[in-house]
């Protein structure tokens, strides 16, 4: 399983990469990864006119879409529409950050699942 991941370097510039979710165990018909940490979850509707610019993450977090995409840039440039179903560790909580909209005009529900 690939999540995305959008985290910064040394000059606080945000950057992409593809982080692969391992199978450690397999319990019935199902897969499972191992445990990863985490502090809680945060319910968020977002706006179909969603356009923020340019900000940090408010903390490092995974991002989980449930009903609609949005379409990050990251600060070197890189742009990415991370759809319905789809999770995003961020991790760019200083520095310049990054952009993100609303896709297609559609309200996206989402969930925030801090993990400091």
């Amino acid at each position: 399983m690939r999540i995305h991941n959008l985290y910064e370097d040394a000059d606080g510039i945000s950057h992409f990469r593809d982080v692969e979710i391992e199978w450690v165990e397999q319990r019935y018909s199902s897969m499972l990864s191992k445990r990863y940490p985490a502090t809680g979850v945060i319910f968020r509707k977002v706006s179909g006119d969603y356009d923020l610019d340019w900000h940090p993450a408010p903390r490092r977090q995974y991002i989980v879409n449930l009903d609609a995409a949005v379409e990050i840039t990251a600060s070197d440039g890189e742009k990415r529409v991370i759809g319905a179903g789809e999770v995003v560790l961020v991790e760019d909580t200083t520095g310049k950050g990054h952009l993100s909209k609303a896709v297609g005009g559609k309200i996206r529900h989402c969930l925030f699942i801090p993990i400091e």
